[in-house]
């Protein structure tokens, strides 16, 4: 076998390789790939030294292939952009096995929960962002060596959490490692990824456990399964609706009232002040007296709904939350959007398989929350005794249940009537 070392040297060893004990036939099995063993022994995979694999992995996990492979070469590393590739979604792809390995374990009741965010005021906060992921759907060859792949293009929603510790002020506490994840199988797949990380650190233990997040349904119909999970008392549990979400909601429906902008303005401005300080109650009364007259589809009816299941919900406590010293906005998870997936997926004529999307996300997640030591250290120690790599994740049946009620839901809202208002005399 050949290794690559740092230096750039190629190395080439004789060393036994262990087959998984059940395969049978040609070829790798059910059972994964088998390893060499004294090659695991010093944390050896794939043809790479540790080294390289961070090196590299970490490259990639900053810039893109081509510029992390000119970085890679100033440093004396010197790669082709294919090998750069290779290694970098191969480790990639390796911290998302360990993952779901250990999210498999806690599923299992064999992961026992940490103690980091034990006694400490945590706050979790959950959104989307947007990244092209592009899907082969026929190959043809053209002649004896080339190839030809039609694909199709489309934007995907990669649903990001980021979870942290809080200061006094309801800050994220300076010095603090948050813990940065995300994928692209969709709701179920996330809400069970924060339920892993809430019980790997110990937020079952918390003072106090915050969650904000805007109004996806998705995210607020899954959170008491959330709680029940990590083992937490619901009364040190709070949910909060994104400050600027509930704003945003209010001035549409402000707008919709069709009022002169004089008055619209003062409007706005008064019901805003009273949202902040916890008269949402009250607000939804007076948009309702507005609206009155307004039909049932219109924008300020469905802004005026919005509002009222959210304040039935209590997240719209404002004024509670601020003298508790909780977060009522949602900031840190939209930078990490930012700097997670616009500033490295996203971009023009950058277009992802969805394996190598997730396996880059792993990378760069690992390094904008200052864990990558850490996590790789862990994905080495795992994968030293189990190199499978086909660990298949499916939503357990709770969640399965929630989104098939979800999608009747759903069907029904979309075969019911619509009410029309009565005429009114001239």
């Amino acid at each position: 076998m050949t290794l690559r070392l740092l230096g750039g040297l190629l190395v080439t060893v004789l060393t036994p390789y262990a087959a998984p004990r059940r395969r049978g036939g040609s070829g790798r099995g059910g059972e994964g790939g088998g390893l060499y063993p004294e090659l695991a022994a010093y944390r050896i995979g794939e043809g790479s030294s540790p080294n390289v694999q961070s090196e590299v992995g970490r490259a990639v996990g900053l810039l893109p292939i081509a510029t992390a492979r000119d970085e890679l070469a100033r440093r004396g590393l010197d790669l082709d952009g294919k090998a750069v590739h290779r290694i970098a979604v191969e480790l990639g792809t390796q911290m998302l096995a360990v993952r779901t390995r250990d999210l498999l374990r806690r599923r299992a009741g064999q992961l026992p929960a940490g103690t980091e965010l034990a006694g400490k005021r945590v706050a979790a906060q959950i959104d989307g962002g947007r990244v092209r992921v592009r899907t082969v759907v026929r190959k043809s060859r053209v002649g004896k060596t080339r190839k030809r792949r039609k694909f199709r293009v489309e934007w995907r929603e990669p649903k990001v959490l980021v979870i942290f510790e809080l200061d006094e002020q309801g800050r994220m506490r300076r010095g603090t490692r948050c813990v940065i994840d995300g994928t692209l199988r969709g709701p179920d797949a996330l809400i069970e990824l924060l339920a892993f990380h809430l019980h790997r650190l110990g937020a079952g233990q918390a003072q106090q456990l915050v969650f904000v997040a805007d109004g996806a349904p998705w995210i607020w119909g899954r959170l008491d399964w959330v709680v029940r999970q990590i083992g937490i008392d619901p009364r040190r549990v709070f949910e909060v609706l994104d400050w600027c979400h509930a704003v945003h909601h209010l001035g549409l429906a402000v707008e919709d009232l069709q009022l002169p902008d004089e008055r619209r303005r003062s409007l706005y401005a008064r019901l805003r002040t009273d949202l902040r300080r916890g008269r949402a109650a009250e607000v939804v009364a007076e948009l309702e007296g507005l609206a009155a007259t307004r039909p049932e589809d219109s924008r300020v009816r469905v802004e005026l709904r919005y509002l009222t299941k959210h304040a039935a919900a209590g997240r719209l406590r404002y004024a509670v939350f601020r003298c508790w010293r909780l977060p009522i906005g949602s900031g840190a998870v939209e930078s990490t959007i930012r700097r997670s997936v616009n500033l490295r997926l996203k971009g023009n004529s950058t277009y992802w398989k969805e394996e190598n999307a997730e396996a880059v996300f792993q990378l760069r997640a690992a390094i904008l929350s200052n864990r990558w030591d850490q996590t790789l250290t862990h994905t080495r120690d795992a994968i030293a005794r189990d190199r499978r790599l086909d660990w298949h994740w499916t939503p357990p049946e709770a969640l399965r249940e929630l989104k098939a009620l979800e999608a009747q839901a759903r069907r029904e809202a979309q075969t019911r009537p619509r009410q029309r208002p009565a005429p009114q005399a001239a």
